[in-house]
């Protein structure tokens, strides 16, 4: 071993293929979310917006007795 100091400066390695497939699966995930975003604005634009929907008529609930109990 040498006591003087090194010349060799240290070289970034390159990107391995574990490292581009992760870049790549992150890629196609986030087109995967963009695509779903569109088709959901494309076929269910009003589906949180239920001002619209309004019952026909009111519904009750008929209370139980013991006849009617399984």
């Amino acid at each position: 071993m040498s006591t003087l100091p090194s010349t060799d400066t240290k070289t970034k390695q390159p990107a391995s293929v574990y490292t581009v497939m992760l870049f790549l699966s992150m890629l196609f995930m986030l087109l995967a979310v963009i695509a779903m975003w569109i088709e959901y604005q494309r076929y269910a634009p009003e589906f949180w917006e239920t001002k619209t929907a309004q019952p026909q008529e009111t519904s009750f609930i008929v209370p139980a007795d013991e006849c009617h109990l399984a």
